[in-house]
């Protein structure tokens, strides 16, 4: 027997009724890892970097969906300086038990290999939560640079020796201690030349005062469809879908160069590690929803949204990996 129109209506509705129930409820993970008590009070996410920032983009976009979950507010807080090491010491020292952060490679790896000085040790003091996003960098260059291809222009800043120059936003940075290594890897010998950031740092690419510099690829990519400068290829091992254009350093003939920035959630290691593991769900939760990963996308970032164990994991990793680089060529904080 076929269903009346109105019938026919109704069960549409019941049935859309049913699946919004659904997808308002937290997935059977998090009800899983629920810590009674927890949180009691508004949580704060701590970023290292000003308002507008990629890092601030990514803490605002994840504060909202976290807000929601948790059933208290998120509130962003900036705290600028010294890469990021301001804030990610000021993480590593909370005992509130609700205070969690923002960090990128340079916090978690790097900056304890470059200044054994610093005042917080990332492998002892913070815990790792989620890896939430990645992205290669991209090697850009003045659209005047010689050559039609990419190996012609390595083939001409091999040439150049030491009279080419590259920028950086500091020293440390995961752009420096790439382009260190792509010296090796490709046989170039540029001087290092630090800027307060990326955007002084194209303007010099622009300006002809530098002849090549790691960008973030979404960067890179917008001066370059501008015509403003050339993107020589990018640091993943093949093509990146973030800028599908441009071939990977690989395939312009730099062998074994695989190089991310990244950004991820770590907590002090005085969280709870029942805290922990919710969170770690949480957020991986909410990074790889449609909603969060399309807007990640659109601030130039792949979406992982790793375990905890993830994350320590690629700590692990890029510490090893860079902190070869870094001993190799003596890279030290200024």
């Amino acid at each position: 027997m076929t269903p009346s129109p109105l019938r026919r209506a109704a069960l549409a509705l019941a049935l859309a009724a049913a699946c919004s129930t659904v997808l308002a409820q937290p997935t059977a993970a998090s009800l899983a890892l629920t810590t009674p008590g927890w949180p009691s009070k508004p949580v704060k996410l701590v970023v290292g970097f000003p308002g507008g920032s990629s890092p601030d983009l990514v803490a605002r976009t994840l504060a909202e969906p976290l807000a929601r979950a948790l059933g208290q507010p998120v509130i962003v807080e900036n705290k600028v300086g010294a890469g990021g090491n301001i804030a990610a010491d000021a993480v590593a020292r909370a005992t509130d038990d609700h205070t969690l952060g923002i960090m990128i490679n340079g916090n978690m790896t790097i900056a304890k290999l470059i200044n054994p000085r610093l005042p917080y040790d990332p492998l002892k003091d913070l815990a790792p939560v989620s890896l939430i996003a990645t992205a290669p960098l991209a090697l850009a260059v003045p659209s005047t640079a010689p050559g039609a291809t990419a190996q012609e222009y390595f083939a001409a800043a091999r040439a150049s020796g030491d009279r080419w120059s590259y920028g950086t936003p500091g020293v440390g940075t995961v752009a420096h201690i790439g382009m260190e290594l792509l010296k090796s890897k490709a046989g170039i010998n540029p001087v290092h030349v630090p800027y307060p950031g990326n955007p002084q740092v194209i303007n010099a690419i622009i300006g002809g005062q530098i002849q090549l510099a790691l960008l973030p690829p979404a960067m890179a990519a917008a001066q370059a469809r501008a015509g403003k400068l050339r993107v020589i290829g990018v640091t993943s091992s093949g093509r990146s879908t973030l800028v599908p254009e441009y071939p990977s350093l690989a395939e312009a003939g730099v062998k074994d160069f695989n190089l991310e920035i990244w950004n991820a959630v770590a907590a002090p290691q005085s969280l709870p590690p029942s805290v922990v593991k919710r969170l770690s769900v949480l957020f991986s939760e909410i990074a790889r929803s449609p909603d969060v990963r399309a807007k990640l996308f659109q601030q130039g970032w792949q979406v992982t949204g790793t375990t905890a164990e993830g994350l320590a994991n690629r700590v692990r990793t890029d510490a090893r990996e860079l902190g070869a680089v870094i001993n190799a060529r003596g890279i030290k904080a200024e």
